[in-house]
């Protein structure tokens, strides 16, 4: 998450500050986010390049791990998702994407969501519609956006394209963080997260249009201005995923999706700008910077 330096998703009512302001408090420990953002990222990235089924198996076990997480934030508001039939359609939908590709992506999707309708099934009937929707929220939000690194990954040269959509995101992020504390002033969304200002945004653009660029050229020796694209499609999904989330835990009423990474919150605080990202990332590579 970018621009958001401490306590980013605090529930509570802002206090009296100077209008136009970005809210600011002292928050995280920023030894131990660093630490464990540095090993998320070496297991990441050597099991990507080293050996792509380690780096999918990994994938699927952050993602079942991030489904139970969104899981028991629901169930803190009485919504109770249908936890088996999510995970095993995670598993499906990732491992039947690898093996076979967007077609079994999309029909694992299909019946994860008939199991979930079908699972509730055996449960009251009150909260019903309730319980069903947030099980589709969960699967289509978590593992079937998280298929699209996975399709990535099946290509040739799909380490990098991969490695791709972790640096924009990364770079974005980092922009976005240092620009904001050092000069935000001015909140992009005060009512989902009042310490996401516009000049972290522009931050995000800085760093993250540059990386996109670099890795176009070097990695696909594709056109510099494809490489802009990539950058910019990297920001935008990277950013809207984090107002995203952000919007999820302030209607929960949760800072964090769990406890679970020392200086970061839960897995699913270090996928929300991931997720979003993926597919958009997808389709640039797919259809303008590997295409030339």
């Amino acid at each position: 998450m970018a621009d958001q330096p401490a306590d980013s998703d605090d529930n509570s009512e802002p206090s009296r500050r100077p209008p136009g302001r970005a809210k600011r408090r002292p928050g995280r420990d920023l030894r131990a986010a660093t630490a464990v953002g540095f090993l998320l990222a070496g297991l990441a990235v050597g099991t990507l390049f080293l050996y792509a089924p380690a780096f999918v198996g990994l994938v699927v076990v952050v993602m079942v791990v991030a489904v139970w997480e969104l899981a028991h934030a629901f169930a803190s508001r009485e919504v109770h998702v249908p936890v088996v039939p999510a995970v095993l359609g995670t598993v499906l939908m990732l491992v039947g994407g690898f093996v076979a590709g967007d077609s079994a992506l999309v029909v694992g999707l299909a019946l994860t969501v008939l199991a979930i309708v079908v699972w509730r099934l055996g449960s009251p009937m009150a909260g019903y519609l309730r319980d069903v929707a947030s099980g589709i929220f969960t699967v289509v939000y978590v593992p079937f956006l998280a298929g699209f690194a996975v399709l990535m990954v099946r290509a040739d040269d799909g380490h990098w394209q991969v490695f791709a959509l972790l640096a924009v995101v990364v770079a974005s992020d980092v922009g976005g963080y240092f620009t904001g504390v050092l000069i935000g002033r001015h909140p992009m969304a005060p009512s989902a997260s009042p310490k996401k200002t516009w000049e972290g945004f522009a931050g995000s653009l800085l760093l993250g249009v540059p990386a996109g660029m670099a890795i176009a050229v070097l990695a696909f020796e594709a056109p510099w201005w494809s490489g802009v694209l990539l950058g910019a499609v990297g920001v935008l999904g990277a950013t809207l995923g984090d107002l995203g989330e952000s919007m999820i835990k302030r209607d929960l009423n949760i800072k964090d999706m769990s406890s679970l990474l020392p200086g970061h919150g839960g897995i699913m605080d270090r996928l929300d700008s991931l997720l979003p990202t993926a597919p958009l990332v997808w389709l640039v590579l797919a259809f303008v910077v590997t295409a030339n």
